[in-house]
């Protein structure tokens, strides 16, 4: 089986070009970390590599490596943000896994004892409820 290609027309990619706005929380040389706009939790952010890869079957190494090190700075600053119990990180590859947007990316979210993670209902997030979030992290990152 021949795997899919890497589509740079997705939305990641979109704003790794600057194409689309983004609640943008962290970013290096080889990694971005932004707030997920469709949240399953207060402080939901996603970390993405810059370099093009479609998810964990393609990616390079070294990109991973980079991704995992971001993703454990994001969980970091989000358990302080938030005053969490603890963190999920989800990450989905292709569409029988749930893969929905097919840049590599890691969800990051928040999680307290005895509340559930809400359901993945498509429902955007008010943007001053992001930016609040945001900057709640962008704090505990400093």
């Amino acid at each position: 089986m021949t795997a899919p290609h890497y589509d740079d027309s997705n939305v990641f990619a979109k704003i790794l070009r600057g194409e689309l706005p983004a609640e943008r929380l962290y970013e290096d040389e080889h990694t971005l970390a932004i707030m997920d706009i469709m949240p399953r939790g207060d402080g939901h952010c996603l970390v993405i590599p810059k370099a093009a890869a479609r998810n964990i079957l393609d990616v390079e190494l070294d990109s991973l490596s980079r991704v995992m090190a971001t993703t454990q700075k994001m969980a970091r600053a989000v358990m302080t943000a938030f005053g969490a119990d603890g963190v999920t990180i989800q990450q989905f590859n292709e569409s029988a896994g749930g893969q929905v947007v097919f840049h590599l990316h890691v969800h990051v979210i928040p999680r307290f004892d005895g509340v559930a993670m809400k359901p993945h209902t498509g429902t955007m997030e008010d943007g001053a409820v992001l930016k609040a979030n945001a900057d709640k992290i962008r704090a505990a990152l400093d």
